[in-house]
């Protein structure tokens, strides 16, 4: 049965993510407030890794929202391409940091399905910092996370979520395109 708290979260998340991908500041506040239900939501069900992501996404919300207003010299970001090395470093510590927090679940836990939840953690910290950082490859990352998201939140009952984080998929698509478009014009080449 889908409770008010879940409906409530999904609502905010819903519309923190559609924010994010048309590079709209709100998208830092809304979050917030949609990730603090979703902890109690992800509480109830066990999904441990969850719980902890909820609030990595809350503290980097708060920065991510300086950021995007601020950058790192008092000058707001600009949506830009990653180095492709940093990219592939990244995806090698998410899929080591998978095994290990999967790890730790598995075996201190009464954790469900600890690796698969731990690799939905795992690589949203990093489509989050990602996407603090205003970079179109966020995205890419995203999509990984909502693709192994849909599975594991049906299976545990959270039809609602598991359905959104579908739309998600495709929002994250569309947000990709979009942040390409808008790197390319706003130097006037790919960077």
């Amino acid at each position: 049965m889908i409770s008010a708290v879940e409906i409530f979260a999904n609502g905010m998340i819903t519309a923190s993510i559609f924010l994010a991908g048309r590079n709209n500041i709100h998208t830092w506040w809304v979050g917030i407030v949609g990730c603090l239900a979703f902890a109690f939501v992800f509480r109830e069900s066990r999904l441990y890794a969850d719980v902890t992501l909820q609030f990595f996404f809350i503290a980097t919300s708060m920065i991510g929202w300086r950021q995007w207003l601020h950058g790192d010299r008092g000058r707001a970001l600009r949506v830009s391409h990653g180095n492709f090395a940093v990219f592939a470093w990244a995806a090698l510590l998410g899929v080591m940091a998978t095994f290990g927090y999967g790890a730790l679940l598995h075996f201190h836990t009464d954790a469900y399905a600890p690796f698969v939840d731990s690799a939905v953690l795992a690589f949203s910290v990093i489509a989050q910092i990602f996407l603090m950082r205003r970079r179109v490859e966020a995205w890419l990352f995203w999509l990984l996370v909502n693709t192994v998201a849909v599975p594991l939140y049906a299976s545990r009952g959270l039809y609602l979520t598991s359905i959104l984080y579908a739309a998600y998929w495709v929002n994250a698509i569309i947000s990709w395109r979009l942040w390409r478009r808008l790197s390319v014009s706003a130097t006037g080449f790919e960077q």
